[in-house]
């Protein structure tokens, strides 16, 4: 009889400030954004996956050692208090990435403090809110984020953001994106940083309904299963410490 292999543990943070404050947004996501994509996992990995959520303003931003000590992949939304994410809360997580966590970074967490000390750049782009239609197209057919999605994908309305976009060169582009006003975006990128798997993936302003919809949900799927730890996690002495 084979082993039954442990559950993906996945940990869905969003900054929920958007959700509270805007009412626009709060009739999009009354629970939330981190709800509706912990759903997505849910739905897309199955028995698979045990999905936890946490949000900017729980203690230590719901990202304690502990939490990510039983984290196999951090997916992570962020917009408009990216300053105020702890320093030394992002720098456990970077730890957590190098020995071998994935990070699933979606849409605004471009400029999260996380992402830019993993790409070690700006991370800039050029954005536009103006009910843009999205053409996702897979550039990458047989990456397993991929799996499952038309050709292409079709957003009917959202933020627009265009290139240049100022990220490393990415080890795998799986999406590129076009958009209503001739825009191009590369939308689905994947980097490898010391152990861990970074999946950037571009869809999901607030302002829009966007991770309802069935192909962006497994989009961010795919890239979660994609991300899962790969070795056994070691991390330097002084995080092992905080374990004690």
């Amino acid at each position: 009889m084979s082993t039954p292999t442990r559950p993906l543990r996945v940990t869905v943070w969003g900054e929920n400030r958007h959700e509270r404050t805007d009412a626009s947004v709060a009739k999009i996501y009354p629970d939330g954004m981190h709800t509706v994509v912990a759903q997505a996992v849910t739905e897309h990995v199955g028995e698979g996956a045990q999905v936890r959520t946490a949000t900017l303003d729980e203690p230590e931003h719901g990202l304690s050692e502990e939490v990510l000590a039983a984290t196999d992949v951090l997916t992570w939304w962020g917009h408009a208090a990216h300053e105020e994410v702890a320093d030394d809360v992002v720098e456990r997580v970077y730890q957590h990435v190098l020995s071998g966590m994935g990070l699933v970074a979606l849409h605004s967490a471009h400029h999260a403090k996380i992402f830019r000390k993993l790409m070690g750049t700006t991370a800039n782009l050029r954005w536009r809110s103006a009910d843009d239609q999205e053409l996702i197209w897979t550039v990458d057919p047989t990456h397993p984020i991929a799996a499952g999605l038309p050709q292409p994908v079709r957003v009917p309305a959202d933020e627009m953001y265009g290139e240049y976009f100022d990220v490393p060169t990415p080890d795998e582009l799986v999406f590129i994106s076009n958009f209503s006003g001739g825009e191009v975006f590369r939308s689905g990128c994947c980097w490898r940083r010391g152990h861990g798997r970074v999946f950037y993936f571009r869809s999901g302003d607030q302002e829009y309904p966007v991770y309802y919809q069935d192909e962006i949900r497994r989009i961010i799927a795919n890239g979660v299963v994609w991300a899962r730890p790969r070795v056994t996690r070691e991390l330097p002495a002084v995080f092992q410490a905080d374990r004690a």
